[in-house]
């Protein structure tokens, strides 16, 4: 079916809130757990970014669609990974003469229900003060009741692994074969810019899938090992766990990020915890405690590292450290050369403030 902008939808909470809107993407209904980001752009980089999967995503942003889409260059994987999209106003048309089609083609394309004529500040506040929780949105089930037995079969983010439904399901070269350095990705859930920023500097990948054995990926003899970023809750992921730890024993540089991160800590004999609202925007202050200059990065994520933890474990120093809340941004092993970094020093979207962090793994390999 067509989707029209008087077509009406429904976004319904967990904890009962209903707000109510017109559809967008495809007629049907989709729930996952409502998240916000606070991006002024680079939305399609948003859809596409493995960690988002299985989240819906709340745009702040007023206008979202008025550029349109860029297949491939503006993607951050093969397919639209999020469960459903809430925007204020959104564009069935767009003005970039470069971009391929309309955001509401690419939704209708991908199957993504979304929801617009939203008060997007409203559900922002209430997600703030609530704590993030599972939602759902449809525009062909209108019955509040009907919905709230839907939306009880989605299942909760915490205790949820998702990492080896999005990554790669066989291993994969980028970069020159005969690049000075070969790294080695474990893909959690990568981004496709996270990897450019990798061949960009010279470096030759091999990408993992998400459950390879540490020995099957030093069969390949690498010089270092990259952690990627992904979805879900990184506390039921021992088997990732396991290979981060055996990588950190045989001591050749390694570098992760955000998930990655937090894979890097639990291998470190450190835990994790699932934030009230998680981190989602372009412009969060961090602080290198390293250098004492700060970042304005982009960030993508739930689950932290416990603080209180790291400052007790001898072998774990703590490297940058969010400005807003005081929370884990990245860590370094003092024993080995390992170091993670919470944010996306990557951006895409977002400032590159942080990119010398790939700068300095290359160095270390």
């Amino acid at each position: 079916m067509k989707v029209t902008q008087s077509q009406p939808a429904i976004l319904l909470l967990e904890d009962g809130t209903v707000f109510r809107g017109n559809a967008l993407g495809k007629i049907g209904t989709s729930g996952g757990e409502i998240c916000f980001n606070t991006g002024m752009t680079g939305y399609q980089e948003i859809y596409t970014d493995p960690s988002y999967f299985g989240q819906v995503i709340v745009n702040t942003t007023s206008h979202i669609g008025n550029y349109g889409v860029v297949n491939e260059l503006e993607e951050e994987s093969a397919s639209v990974k999020i469960a459903g999209m809430v925007c204020n106003e959104f564009s069935p048309i767009h003005s970039r003469k470069t971009a391929d089609e309309s955001l509401q083609e690419y939704f209708e394309k991908a199957g993504i229900v979304g929801i617009s004529g939203i008060d997007t500040r409203q559900v922002v506040r209430h997600i703030r003060e609530k704590g993030v929780m599972n939602c759902i949105i449809s525009s062909e089930i209108l019955d509040i009741e009907a919905l709230k037995a839907e939306l009880a079969k989605v299942p909760p983010m915490e205790g949820l692994e998702l990492s080896s439904q999005v990554c790669t399901q066989e291993p994969y070269f980028l970069g020159e074969e005969g690049a000075e350095k070969k790294v080695a990705v474990l893909d959690l859930g990568v981004k496709k810019s996270i990897l450019s920023n990798l061949t960009d500097r010279g470096c030759y990948l091999k990408v993992f899938p998400a459950k390879t054995s540490f020995a099957e990926m030093e069969a390949w003899a690498p010089d270092g090992y990259f952690i990627s970023n992904g979805p879900g809750d990184p506390a039921v992921m021992p088997y990732a766990v396991a290979t981060v730890k055996e990588i950190v024993e045989n001591e050749k540089p390694t570098f992760g990020i955000c998930l990655g991160h937090q894979i890097l800590a639990q291998a470190s004999g450190l835990s994790t915890y699932k934030m009230k609202n998680g981190h989602r925007g372009l412009n969060h202050p961090v602080k290198n405690l390293i250098t004492g200059l700060s970042e304005i990065t982009s960030q993508n994520h739930g689950f932290a590292v416990r603080m209180e933890e790291l400052e007790a474990n001898p072998s774990v120093e703590l490297t940058h450290i969010n400005l807003n809340d005081k929370t884990v941004e990245g860590l370094r092993r003092v024993d080995k050369p390992a170091f993670s970094v919470q944010h996306h020093p990557e951006a895409s979207p977002g400032p590159h403030d942080s990119r010398y962090l790939f700068d300095s793994f290359v160095e270390m390999l």
